[in-house]
């Protein structure tokens, strides 16, 4: 999986995401313009110091994401999907794109991209969730479907569960 943020505007968003992006080994996208300075105090806070371990790709435009990657799968969060991202069956380089905090992603993107727009379920009069929440949630269950593929040689030698 791949993270693409579509010019995000919140520095401790984009942070949370890094630190969830740097635990699953996930390349995080950030489609300009950005909101605030790679250098931003809240944008490295965010994001601990996690940054050593996640692949950061800065791009001018999602043209420029297109074109380094053209033969990926995108998936498009929007709240005006039809399908749940729970519906969708995820593949290894797999791109989730997201739009900006206050606008979320161009409506032109969204018309010409129906079939694979998802979106997460919540009731009518709630416009939407926090950006890193809806990363998470997302990405998750992604990494589910395919069995936490870049998960599973590091937790050698913790217990599991059965063994406790």
């Amino acid at each position: 999986m791949e993270i693409v943020l579509v010019e995000p505007e919140i520095p401790g968003n984009t942070g949370n995401i890094a630190r969830l992006c740097a635990a699953n080994h996930m390349t995080l996208h950030l489609v300009k313009p950005l909101g605030f300075s790679i250098d931003d105090k809240y944008l490295k806070r965010a994001g601990l110091d996690y940054w050593h371990l996640v692949d950061v790709q800065v791009h001018e435009n999602l043209q420029e994401v297109y074109d380094a990657y053209p033969d990926r799968r995108y998936f498009y969060a929007t709240t005006k999907a039809k399908h749940t991202y729970a519906e969708m069956k995820y593949e290894i380089g797999d791109m989730l794109v997201f739009g900006k905090e206050t606008k979320g992603l161009p409506e032109d993107l969204i018309a010409a991209n129906l079939d694979t727009c998802i979106r997460i379920p919540m009731v009518d009069e709630a416009r939407s969730l926090n950006l890193s929440n809806s990363v998470a949630i997302i990405a998750y269950e992604a990494m589910r479907q395919l069995n936490f593929p870049d998960l599973k040689n590091l937790g050698a030698g913790v217990p599991s569960v059965e063994s406790l």
